[in-house]
């Protein structure tokens, strides 16, 4: 069986520290980081992230190392949709304590399920595009230019957010800008059409 998780510099470093965390602490830990997963965030606050440097006795780069790794493996078991007894088969191979590869077998098992349906139902970003409005307008002239035809488009986006909360963002974008975008917007079709 391959491993889903390779065996970095970096991993290799975080698996020391989360081996050295007590079981309780790593358990709560776990389920904060998995609970907000699918919302591509920060899990935590710098508030929380000063307590938890605290409560678990590291340095603030130890901390952040520690985070990453541990997001990084759920990512991995999200994106191969791995099974408990897997997921810790894979963590024992790369030196995780057996009672630490158990609590992230029991925390997957139980929110595991909830978050790989929350990302199949695409709910990736904790905002999603409502709806679209544009309006474009003519600049003809400036203090400093007379004749002037400089068009100007305005972009209004809706997004909701997982709450139903609906936030107006507007862009507003040159003809050259608009082109640019325009020209991102179809190599992002071109690759999801790829993707069907």
């Amino acid at each position: 069986m391959s491993s889903i998780i390779p065996e970095t510099q970096s991993i290799k470093a975080a698996v020391i520290h989360i081996n050295s965390i007590d079981s309780s602490k790593f358990t709560r830990l776990l389920s904060r980081i998995l609970q907000k997963l699918h919302l591509k965030e920060r899990s935590f606050s710098e508030e929380e992230e000063e307590k938890l440097m605290i409560a678990l006795s590291l340095e603030k780069h130890t901390l952040q190392l520690l985070l990453e790794a541990v997001s990084f493996i759920l990512e991995q078991a999200v994106y191969h949709s791995v099974k408990p007894p897997a997921l810790r088969q894979h963590l024992e191979n790369i030196s995780l304590a057996p009672e630490k590869a158990e609590v992230f077998s029991q925390v997957w098992a139980s929110a595991g399920p909830e978050v790989l349906e929350k990302i199949r139902h695409g709910i990736f970003a904790p905002e999603k595009l409502d709806q679209v409005s544009w309006q474009l307008s003519l600049l003809m002239a400036r203090s400093d230019q007379s004749r002037l035809k400089e068009p100007h488009a305005v972009i209004n986006l809706g997004l909701r957010s997982e709450d139903e909360r609906l936030r107006d963002v507007c862009v507003g974008f040159s003809h050259q800008d608009l082109l640019e975008f325009y020209t991102q917007m179809e190599r992002i079709q071109t690759q999801l059409d790829s993707l069907t």
